[in-house]
């Protein structure tokens, strides 16, 4: 050979639903402010949808990925700001590690983390 690449098959590559579980959870945690993920709400919904458990939800349809983040933020924290960067950041974390188009993001802001006790 010449140092030419030699065709070969393609195949298929796989997604679990709990990979886009972890990079939407991962992701979001990395934005300044998110101090931590909060429990999702249960119901109807929770049965059909991965990820409850870690503040993330994730719906696959038509091979697009739509999200719902259920978000604790850090005190003093600019909730618009937060909100946008965390959107934007999953979103395209999500697009770029698995080539998945993503319909939306959604975030919940489920609670502050209080000031810590002055000693």
């Amino acid at each position: 050979m010449d140092g030419a690449w030699e065709e070969r098959p393609t195949g298929t590559t796989t997604i679990a639903p709990g990979v886009l579980v972890t990079i939407a959870r991962l992701t979001a945690l990395g934005v300044p402010g998110v101090t931590r993920m909060a429990p999702v709400a249960g119901g109807v919904n929770r049965l059909f949808r991965r990820g409850a458990g870690e503040g993330v939800r994730i719906e696959v349809t038509e091979n697009t990925v739509s999200v719902d983040l259920y978000l604790v933020l850090g005190p003093a924290t600019n909730v618009r700001d937060v909100g946008r960067k965390v959107q934007a950041e999953v979103a395209s974390a999500i697009e770029n590690m698995v080539g998945m188009p993503v319909a939306r993001v959604d975030v919940h802001v489920e609670d502050f983390d209080d000031l810590p006790a002055a000693e």
